[in-house]
């Protein structure tokens, strides 16, 4: 039996009234960092981002565009391979213009380091980052995100657009798996 066929619980660990507080604050922050902006293009990284990027972008009162880059170091596994791969690039240039990267979570650090990396050779005026969760523990990299919604310990979560396996990631809320 494979690790994602084996039975599991989810306990929660931070609810949705919880994330959506957090996005407000996170919000006004990055509205006052990229206030005056002709337009902030805002990056999501597929695809544990999606739900986290469409909350994120309907707070922020910024003139938007919307672009996704889908990196992959997991698989179907728990744990990354340390390997990134890049599954779908920008379809637009970054060049000159402000650039938010929007990640799920930062674990080890390696998609976070290489994402950052692979943007700045593209030359846009400014790169931030946010991070839904960060688990500093895990932390292989030297790479932090400008921003973070939430410091977790090292657990393996799902909900709020992050899977295990392709599934839960339509739960409105951040849990912890547990297996029985």
């Amino acid at each position: 039996m494979g690790v994602s066929e084996r039975p599991y619980v989810i306990d929660r660990m931070i609810s949705a009234k919880a994330i959506a507080a957090r996005i407000e604050a996170l919000c006004g922050e990055i509205q006052s960092e990229f206030a005056g902006t002709d337009k902030l293009i805002v990056v999501g990284l597929l695809r544990g981002s999606f739900v986290f990027i469409a909350d994120l972008v309907r707070e922020l009162d910024l003139p938007i565009e919307v672009d996704f880059l889908e990196a992959s170091s997991y698989g179907d596994g728990m744990e990354s391979s340390r390997e990134v791969r890049i599954l779908k690039d920008l379809r637009g240039a970054i060049e000159g213009r402000d650039v938010l990267v929007v990640e799920d979570i930062v674990d080890t650090g390696y998609t976070m380091h290489h994402v950052i990396r692979l943007l700045q050779g593209r030359n846009p005026a400014r790169l931030r980052t946010i991070a839904l969760l960060d688990k500093p523990t895990r932390r292989e990299v030297d790479v932090k995100a400008d921003w973070t919604g939430f410091e977790i310990p090292d657990e393996f979560v799902v909900g709020y657009g992050i899977d295990f396996a392709q599934r839960n990631r339509n739960l409105p809320f951040i849990g912890k798996v547990r297996f029985t």
